[in-house]
């Protein structure tokens, strides 16, 4: 942790691909927004997962319209994690999920009772070191999360409210966090209120508590986004959440954090204006590309990456085959 840091820059500046440098990753991508895409997609990144698997999965507010399909998420569990939990922590704001007791009410109204599911920071916490962190020397998160020897990053990818978008690094950042702690140092100065940090430093906050996460698990964690139902708004606002008006795309997976959220805003940025004018201003308009910049530099991943194409005998492909023909959203 720096003695009086400084957030970066250019959280409002997309870079283009021709701009970045270092290694790329492999990314995985199918059109197929089904259960079998989804199995298609976690099947291609599931080799170090074994052990006691958790799911960091957002279950979402009370009936949620936008949450990943629970169906999907069953089927996934049954046919190829038989025994994982899903993985939560409780909220820091006051709502649906605030209390261990709110969360499991929430649970049982979204239909999340086909697994278990272990909300983390229940019965306490404990601190993962940050390495190299600019803001944190360690952050908290659910104690729980030391049961798990291997995690699945299940991810909604869509707009976010504070971070412009959610991806995996959302997911897990926010969502390993304790709802009183951790969550608290992500969001607020001592001297301030609630959501008083924003913008880069909202950005790199979330990214260095990410890291105490994926570097407690190594190897042995995943990723899968799913670009459905993509509001501007975070799952976290549940039935309030913002109209979709973006196009579904698909799902991508990936071993790399990095690659697969740069992957999902570079398709998103190869829309059409009228395809991606809103998710696109919620992402600039709350520096929310400060993520992907600042995760490169903190030696997370890579911002390059290959995309494979699931659907067409792993071939190679662009962003521009991606976003090809996409049907309005329709509800």
């Amino acid at each position: 942790m720096q003695e009086n840091p400084r957030p970066g820059t250019g959280g409002e500046r997309f870079v283009r691909y021709g701009e970045r440098t270092g290694n790329e990753s492999i990314v995985y991508f199918t059109r197929d927004l089904s259960a079998a895409g989804l199995r298609k997609a976690y099947a291609k990144v599931n080799g170090t997962i074994g052990g006691r698997v958790g799911i960091k999965l957002h279950t979402g507010e009370k009936n949620g319209p936008n949450i990943i399909p629970r169906a999907w998420v069953r089927e996934l569990v049954e046919q190829d994690l038989p025994g994982a939990h899903i993985i939560e922590t409780n909220t820091y704001y006051e709502g649906d999920r605030y209390t261990t007791e709110q969360h499991r009410e929430t649970l049982a109204v979204n239909g999340w009772d086909f697994c278990p599911v272990d909300i983390i920071d229940d019965k306490g916490t404990t601190d993962l070191p940050v390495e190299g962190g600019k803001w944190f020397d360690h952050m908290t998160v659910g104690e729980g999360l030391l049961d798990y020897d291997s995690m699945v990053t299940l991810t909604h990818f869509k707009g976010h409210m504070m971070g412009g978008f959610g991806g995996s690094n959302k997911n897990i950042g926010i969502g390993c966090a304790d709802g009183r702690i951790g969550k608290k140092a992500i969001h607020s100065y001592p001297d301030g209120g609630q959501w008083s940090i924003a913008t880069e430093e909202l950005m790199e906050r979330i990214s260095e508590s990410t890291k105490a996460t994926i570097d407690h698990f190594g190897r042995r964690v995943c990723y899968v986004n799913v670009m459905r139902n993509m509001s501007v708004s975070c799952d976290c606002e549940g039935t309030s959440a913002e109209p979709v008006v973006t196009p579904n795309v698909g799902i991508l997976a990936s071993m790399d954090i990095v690659a697969i959220d740069q992957a999902c805003v570079d398709i998103v940025y190869a829309m059409r204006e009228d395809e991606h004018h809103d998710l696109v201003e919620r992402i600039e308009t709350r520096h929310g590309l400060r993520q992907l910049t600042y995760m490169q530099e903190l030696g997370m991943g890579n911002v390059r990456y290959v995309l494979v194409d699931l659907d067409h005998g792993e071939a190679r492909m662009d962003v521009a085959d991606a976003v090809r023909d996409l049907e309005p959203f329709s509800g």
